[in-house]
């Protein structure tokens, strides 16, 4: 009997869901892998993601203003579009394994050169070195471009959609932990290793995570639902946008992504301008938002599994639009309006992106998936995020000079140029939920009322029956 608990405790908890879809060893040692991958690409992103702390410290101590650390946050999202033509390639030659340890490496690679260009780049002249930096992320952003076209069309042939939802949930749940511990240290190296030593440091570290990544693939099965095709661009671009739910979907999520860029990238660099030590910024920005990952993306799978896309995106996407409000109150060494962007954002923004994620698996047919996945990066990522975070930057220098000139003057909170931004996000935000959201479909009958009549009903239940045992205690 020991021994069966000591095994319950330590099994996996996908087992369950394989059992249920009846996965073979084989298929299931091939997603153990990618999953390991999924934790060393994310503790990667974790250290070198647009707005993470280490890229916008970096940013600073190199002398980059709002507008040139919009550009440096804003070339890994341009480069998606040479997605197009890897995505072309991808599903002609039926070579994901080749591409993700050649292309993907050298990509993850070029991020250790990125933290070294301090120590081989002179300081004269004074923009050298930024623009340095500029150009290594820009090459690896592209070579980078291999890894979406091949993980995401990867991920869709092995595991099957009727776990998709509560599959990943779980997995984004481990990785929200394992980020959790990276950005305790990365943080802690920041905060007391001096000058650019201890962006090497995070930098090399974050360039050998994505390196790991890469090789978790080697021991991945190549799955394939459907036989090598070659592409027509034309053909497949008209497909697209004639397929009328994906492209809604498509524009919403390039829209939404444009509200949400124009102040998150800038939500650290705002705090850090406020006086929060690197460590504070961690714990209530990074370390916080994982640890409500954890806690709630288990729940949101479940959710998306049972009453599908709409609803989830209804209820996630309205309080997501509106946490940037909390910066309204920010004053100098208050930690309380970053702390609770962070874990009220995580508690919503999980929802966001695993209801993103999985409807760019359903809606995109087999056979087209890999062209269907690029063009949805590419569009969402030049048309949303990449101009999203351009005009964020350019944004901010024309509030500073507006600011500067005193007109403001006298409106209290207002008098603020990265609070006007986060005020313009948080309109923008709400009105792209209530433009398109409604007229997006759903795969199943249920509604967003539904949904939360439901949950009332099971949170009114769970309490009766907490108050009835104690009673009886």
């Amino acid at each position: 009997m020991p021994r069966l608990r000591f095994r319950r405790l330590f099994s996996s908890p996908f087992r369950p869901l394989y059992d249920e879809a009846r996965l073979l060893p084989a298929m299931r040692r091939s997603i153990m892998f990618m999953i390991w991958g999924n934790i060393f690409g994310n503790l990667c992103g974790t250290i070198t993601g647009v707005g993470g702390t280490a890229l916008t410290g970096y940013a600073e101590a190199l002398g980059a203003g709002d507008f040139v650390f919009g550009v440096l946050n804003g070339i890994p999202l341009a480069a998606a579009l040479m997605q197009i033509p890897a995505s072309i390639l991808v599903s002609r030659t039926h070579k994901r394994k080749k591409y993700m340890l050649t292309y993907g490496v050298f990509s993850r690679f070029l991020w250790i050169v990125v933290g070294l260009v301090p120590f081989f780049v002179p300081t004269n002249p004074v923009w050298l070195r930024l623009w340095s930096v500029i150009f290594l992320v820009g090459i690896s952003s592209v070579t980078g471009s291999f890894i979406n076209v091949c993980f995401t069309p990867w991920l869709a042939d092995l595991v099957p959609i009727r776990i998709r939802g509560r599959w990943m949930s779980i997995r984004d749940g481990i990785i929200a932990a394992a980020n959790v511990l990276v950005g305790l240290l990365t943080a802690f190296i920041l905060d007391n290793v001096p000058s650019f030593a201890s962006y090497a440091i995070v930098f090399v570290m974050g360039g050998v995570f994505g390196v790991l990544d890469m090789f978790c693939f080697i021991f991945v099965e190549e799955v394939y639902t459907q036989p090598p095709t070659r592409i027509s661009l034309f053909r497949s671009g008209r497909q697209i946008f004639s397929d009328r739910p994906f492209l809604w979907f498509t524009l919403f999520w390039a829209a939404w992504n444009f509200t949400a860029n124009l102040a998150t990238p800038f939500a650290g660099r705002y705090a850090l301008s406020m006086g929060l030590s690197y460590l504070e910024l961690t714990l209530c920005g990074q370390i916080a938002s994982a640890l409500t990952t954890v806690s709630v993306v288990w729940f949101w799978g479940r959710l998306l599994d049972q009453y599908g896309a709409k609803p989830v995106l209804w209820v996630s996407c309205l309080v997501a639009a509106v946490t940037p409000g909390f910066f309204v109150f920010s004053t100098e060494g208050n930690i309380w309006p970053t702390l609770l962007h962070n874990v009220i954002g995580a508690f919503f923004w999980s929802a966001c992106n695993l209801t993103a994620t999985n409807l760019q698996l359903t809606l995109s047919p087999d056979d087209q998936r890999p062209v269907y996945i690029a063009m949805f990066s590419c569009i969402t990522s030049l048309l949303g995020s990449f101009l999203g975070v351009l005009s964020g930057g350019a944004l901010l220098e024309w509030a500073h000079v507006l600011v500067n000139s005193g007109l403001l003057a006298g409106l209290g909170p207002m008098d603020d140029a990265y609070k006007l931004v986060f005020l313009l996000s948080v309109v923008l935000r709400l009105g792209v939920v209530f433009l398109f959201v409604p007229r997006m479909t759903n795969s199943t009958e249920a509604t967003a009322r539904d949904m939360l009549r439901d949950l009332r009903l099971n949170a009114s239940r769970q309490l009766r029956l907490l108050a009835a045992s104690r009673r009886r205690r």
